[in-house]
């Protein structure tokens, strides 16, 4: 399965913006999907992440109450909404997935999937 994240881009503090990542070569209706960011100078970072159905859903602390995961198994896609932005989200985002369907402890971790998209650049200006 190849993944290509878009919808990256410059953004105000107290903005918002929609990420999504579309897959090819496969389904991914089985699969669970994460996103994950990396700011420069730092590791490469949990954001979010949902089970293959959509039922379970995870978040990092820092963007629980602003950022919304969701997917959508019948176009083999899935989004990120971003609202209230602040300027330390900025970051590249990257999408995950990996046939481990349901969430469990391995989800938050880089390790817990398997396929990676190329990354997509998200500046929040104060």
């Amino acid at each position: 399965v190849q993944l290509q994240a878009s919808g990256g881009g410059l953004v105000q503090a107290g903005g918002s913006l929609r990420l999504s990542c579309a897959a090819s070569g496969g389904t991914l209706r089985t699969y669970r999907m994460g996103w994950f960011r990396q700011a420069p100078g730092k590791e490469r970072a949990f954001v979010a992440a949902i089970s293959w159905s959509g039922a379970s859903q995870d978040y990092a602390d820092s963007v629980k109450g602003r950022f919304t995961i969701s997917r959508d198994n019948a176009k083999n896609s899935m989004h990120l909404e971003m609202n209230s932005l602040k300027p330390e989200d900025t970051a590249i985002y990257y999408c995950a997935a990996d046939p481990r369907g349901y969430l469990s402890g391995s989800h938050s971790e880089s390790r817990g999937f398997g396929s990676w998209g190329q990354g997509t650049q998200l500046t929040v200006s104060s």
